[in-house]
């Protein structure tokens, strides 16, 4: 037994004189590292990325060719292993990998690195690297950087579906490119979180529809979407989703239907806001139809003379203009007021406000 012990009491100096580590440090208490810990993320659409790492100091020592030796497996940090999350499967360099946790790994060279994805993630350092529990290697080109004391990671070149993560240290930065098919992550999760208590709001299941319909991807989910929240509560807004939809699916005559039981259902202030979308889609003629008739059924609102406005501005009829302009003025609201009283000005100037 004390034989034992002791070729254990040697492992562990042997171990921390290969990791450089201070003897002060212990492997049982929670004390100060001289590698001290640290923990990025970085999300790509809705997956998220986690690189947890201790960050060795140059010390004004040689790092490559010396302290980290070229040709060999490296825990790309110090202390435990380096370790990398994605919540979702991703690509590495176009290669992929699946969703979990790795141990990081690198091969140093001076014209050339290998990255190393570990199935293994809770050894200490690379000692007990087996290449056997390997999930994926990719070989990328290191490039000079500013000197950076300690060893960091950092994540750029972020772009909605891929991100480039960086290891940096003394003067040489080893960058590889991680990629997610955002949309296919973002359409799966959206099935799970839609069997969930987002499944009983008209709201969940709108919002999942627009998604689909912004990206223009997945269009017949987005319609069943849309339905499944006209089920829970017809409005205007989920209507008026279903519209957009169906255009999208080229089904127009429906689409058209669809849009009339919205604007059935919808408020004055809806009404208002749907024909300033179509001024914004440069249909003018439809809006000020609708403006006109928003104006009938309901003169009391400040907003429908804001539209008469833009009618009589478009005749050319400025002053009818800014004397309706005046009107909504007078019972605007307040966060609205500042707003309204440009729009006078303009008129008043005989400035166009269409």
């Amino acid at each position: 037994m004390q034989r034992r012990t002791l070729e254990g009491t040697l492992l562990c100096l042997l171990v921390l004189v290969c990791s450089g580590l201070s003897m002060a440090q212990s492997f049982v208490l929670d004390l100060p590292r001289q590698s001290q810990r640290a923990e990025i993320t970085q999300r790509i659409g809705i997956t998220d990325i986690t690189i947890s790492y201790h960050r060795p100091l140059v010390n004004n020592r040689k790092v490559w060719g010396g302290l980290v030796p070229y040709g060999q497996v490296w825990r790309a940090g110090a202390n435990e292993n380096t370790t990398i999350t994605f919540s979702d499967p991703v690509t590495i360099e176009g290669k992929a990998l699946d969703r979990g946790t790795y141990g990081l790994h690198m091969i140093p060279n001076a014209d050339e690195w290998t990255i190393i994805f570990s199935k293994n993630s809770a050894s200490w350092g690379s000692f007990t690297y087996d290449q056997a529990e390997d999930a994926l290697r990719v070989t990328v080109k290191p490039q000079t950087a500013e000197m950076h004391e300690a060893l960091t990671y950092d994540f750029d070149q972020v772009k909605p579906d891929s991100a480039v993560a960086t290891l940096e240290w003394e003067k040489v930065a080893v960058p590889f490119k991680i990629g997610v098919d955002v949309h296919g992550v973002v359409e799966a999760s959206l099935k799970k979180q839609l069997r969930g208590l987002g499944q009983y709001t008209w709201e969940g299941w709108d919002d999942a529809a627009n998604y689909l319909l912004a990206e223009k991807v997945a269009l017949d989910d987005a319609l069943i979407y849309a339905n499944k929240s006209i089920d829970n509560e017809d409005r205007y807004d989920n209507e008026t989703t279903k519209s957009k939809v169906l255009l999208a699916l080229n089904r127009k005559e429906e689409a058209t239907a669809a849009q009339k039981k919205a604007l059935d259902l919808a408020s004055p202030l809806q009404i208002h806001m749907y024909a300033r979308g179509l001024q914004g889609e440069k249909r003018n003629d439809e809006a000020f139809a609708i403006f006109r008739e928003n104006a009938q059924k309901h003169p009391d609102m400040w907003f429908v003379h804001s539209g008469l406005a833009r009618i009589y501005c478009s005749q050319g009829k400025f002053d009818d203009a800014a004397k309706e302009m005046k009107v909504a003025l007078n019972s605007a609201p307040e966060n609205q007021k500042t707003y309204v009283d440009g729009l006078v000005k303009k008129l008043e100037a005989k400035q166009d406000i269409n």
